[in-house]
């Protein structure tokens, strides 16, 4: 069985990157940890929300690697001197990455009430008309 990608197609020209992100974000992990929403604000605008209760505003970490949004969590193990008779709550990590089309800028990341909203804007794109001019060969 052959693996049918975007070059077998002689008309799409240039979308080889596209199909590189494409799978960069099928490996980027399903793991379910935080839960978090992704809603459409506005018409040119989005915001991430990630349940990360139990986390500070210094166990997180967030960066923008080669077109990816990568939030992480580190909770410190604040658990000596302390006996736990039962112990449900573990201090855990997490890495959620998701993948930015060309022209999402990050904005302003807020934390409330063990929710963790990042904000995002997409540029819109200029209408570019060029003529191209045919020479005599």
């Amino acid at each position: 069985m052959s693996k049918l990608t975007l070059g077998s197609y002689p008309h799409m020209l240039g979308f080889e990157q596209l199909e590189r992100l494409l799978e960069r974000s099928a490996k980027s992990g399903n793991e379910g940890y935080p839960p978090y929403n992704i809603e459409q604000t506005s018409d040119h605008s989005y915001r991430i929300t990630l349940a990360v209760a139990g986390f500070a505003e210094e166990d997180l970490a967030i960066t923008v690697e080669d077109r990816q949004l990568v939030i992480r969590g580190r909770q410190r193990d604040d658990s000596e001197g302390r006996v736990f008779l039962h112990r449900g709550i573990a201090a855990r990590q997490f890495q959620r990455m998701f993948v930015l089309a060309d022209g999402v800028e990050v904005g302003e990341a807020v934390m409330e009430n063990g929710l963790l909203h990042v904000d995002l804007t997409r540029a819109r794109p200029e209408t570019v008309v060029q003529t191209i001019s045919i020479r005599k060969g």
